[in-house]
């Protein structure tokens, strides 16, 4: 894993495209129980190297119902998003991820997950990569309908702070989805499951 951290690291194959430079971020170790599969990282994540060092990182781990220390342990947690750099600001919000990463490293860093789990598709992007034929259902259904894509994938709404729309229409979320993804992630962490 080691190895491959350093190449992912070293990559520049999206360097034309990306208006603040390379610097892809993820967390990885071959005995994380739990894979996130995320947008891209965004400005704050950017510049400290953290991993959802913003609010949608602090929403997603109430989410979760886990703290820092838990979340950034990767004995837990591996972090991988769809475009590993920072995409750069759009009309309205950050530009989507970039499409170059996905399938040149996700199916490396796959493999070796060994002890993994459960895979939490966080957003549309994330979704349609990995549902496949699902993603016209739209986001709404498809998390909705969560149940279906067990045991693997955990389909979930990106928590940015620009979702709280769709939280407040969609109250069964936080009341019938949040507890059951809570209830998982706390037996895989416990080691209950």
């Amino acid at each position: 894993m080691r190895a491959l951290l350093n190449k992912i690291h070293k990559c520049t194959i999206c360097s034309s495209y990306l208006p603040h430079g390379c610097n892809p971020i993820v967390q990885l170790s071959a005995t994380s129980k739990i894979l996130i599969i995320g947008q891209a990282p965004g400005r704050k994540a950017h510049e400290s190297g953290i991993p959802w060092n913003d609010k949608s990182g602090d929403t997603l781990r109430k989410w979760l119902n886990v703290d820092k220390d838990i979340f950034y342990d990767s004995n837990y947690f591996s972090l991988m998003p769809m475009g590993f750099c920072y995409p750069g600001k759009g009309v309205s919000g950050d530009l989507p991820p970039r499409k170059e990463c996905a399938p040149l490293w996700h199916p490396t860093i796959l493999q070796q997950l060994k002890d993994l789990s459960l895979i939490l598709l966080i957003g549309q992007y994330a979704q349609q990569y990995y549902l496949p034929g699902q993603g016209r259902k739209g986001l709404t259904e498809t998390v909705k309908q969560y149940e279906t894509y067990f045991p693997q994938y955990f389909p979930l709404p990106h928590p940015s702070p620009r979702n709280q729309h769709w939280l407040t229409i969609n109250p069964w979320f936080m009341n019938k989805t949040i507890p059951v993804l809570q209830e998982k992630i706390s037996g895989l962490i416990s080691g209950n499951m």
